[in-house]
Order: structure tokens, then C-alpha cells, then sequence
């Protein structure tokens, strides 16, 4: 899976942090309810509209050190 087809940055949407495509929900939101202790299952209860591939983009989102 190539993560960059699941996530964006854009100047005018949640002033340009990444989100998931077609949303407003941020990278940082994502890993910040994992650190709480979040598992994809319940991210995908609290974000019906994302799928598995989605939170997994953000991992390797956030990773990505290139």
C-alpha cells in the first residue's frame, strides 16, 4: 500500500497538517488517540467513514522520515 494515496496536506484544510483524504481527521488525532491507548478497531467505531488502510497510512505516515 502506498500511503500517500490515503493522505494529503492541504494549506486550506486543518491549516495544512496531513489528514485522510475526503476528511478533516489528522494524522496527529489519529496517533495521538493511539498513544491513549486507541486500537484500530476502536478508531474504526469512533470513524465509521475510515477503513483499516487509513490508519495504517498514518502510521507509516508518521514514520516516513523521508
Amino acid at each position: 500500500m502506498n500511503y500517500r494515496e490515503r493522505i494529503t496536506a492541504d494549506h486550506q484544510i486543518m491549516l495544512g497538517k496531513p489528514v485522510i483524504k475526503g476528511t478533516r481527521i489528522t494524522v496527529e488525532l489519529l496517533l495521538r488517540k493511539m498513544s491513549e491507548g486507541a486500537t484500530v478497531p476502536d478508531l474504526l467505531r469512533m470513524y465509521p467513514h475510515l477503513q483499516e488502510a487509513d490508519v495504517f497510512a498514518a502510521l507509516t505516515d508518521s514514520s516516513d522520515l523521508s
